[in-house]
């Protein structure tokens, strides 16, 4: 796939049948906000994205424009691997840093073993509560919105599936970890549950989306290299339309 001739190149993206193109999305950023630079910078009208990444989390987003956003579908069916910290011994409303951490407490004689052996319980078939703070629809109103009014409503639990919930590294009250999961999962409501089961509270403090089925983030872009490219394409075109315009001796 990532062979295909055209495929992560902006020559090919800006055409009318439009292509593929691999962001390496910066932190801080919304999907959204990378789609939209990169309407921009390459002049696009036609851009989709196949799988949000919260603001805090950074890594590949695969882009679509044009016809190819046909793709888009294909593309956030693939399973996702991502590299991640969670915090132990603290909560917070959103499941991840977004949010100012509550219910601190100690985390005791919790062991490397036991982490270990409590991620082992999330793997396969398991059931998700999608976090308050997300763009989950509940009778027409996105939960986010809702969350930021403090208000809590019922949600009903989906059904995803964990390839792997390795525990890279224990340093407390951080622990790093790696996900392969499906579609649909929420990373940090695995920290979030993961904590609630070692009795200690956890959330998500870091993440980064480094695979999108065999495709990789180190094949993708970043926002600088983009623009550079775009800069450099744009003063190609204007050089060769100034030589085609020189005019003829009289």
């Amino acid at each position: 796939m990532t062979n295909a001739p055209g495929f992560n190149t902006i020559e090919q993206f800006s055409t009318p049948e439009g292509g593929v193109l691999l962001v390496d999305k910066p932190s801080s950023w919304t999907s959204f906000d990378v789609v939209n630079k990169i309407r921009r910078t390459l002049r696009v009208r036609k851009v989709g994205h196949a799988g949000t990444l919260d603001p805090m989390a950074t890594g590949l987003l695969i882009l679509c424009s044009g016809r190819s956003t046909k793709s888009i579908d294909r593309y956030q069916a693939l399973v996702k691997m991502y590299e991640g910290t969670m915090r132990l011994g603290a909560v917070t409303a959103s499941y991840d840093a977004e949010t100012p951490a509550e219910n601190e407490q100690p985390l005791g004689d919790i062991a490397a073993h036991d982490i270990r052996d409590a991620a082992q319980r999330f793997t396969g078939d398991i059931e998700q509560l999608p976090p308050m703070y997300s763009a989950v629809k509940v009778k027409g109103q996105r939960l986010y919105k809702l969350a930021r009014k403090g208000e809590e409503v019922e949600r009903a639990p989906r059904r995803v599936h964990i390839a792997r919930f390795d525990i890279e590294d224990v340093t407390l009250p951080d622990v790093r970890f790696t996900v392969v999961c499906s579609k649909g999962t929420y990373v940090r409501t695995l920290a979030h549950d993961l904590g609630q089961t070692l009795g200690c509270g956890a959330y998500l403090s870091s993440l980064r989306r480094t695979a999108i089925g065999t495709i990789h983030v180190a094949d993708a872009w970043s926002i600088d290299e983009l623009v550079t490219a775009a800069r450099k394409r744009d003063s190609e075109q204007v050089q060769q339309e100034n030589s085609h315009a020189r005019p003829s001796e009289s």
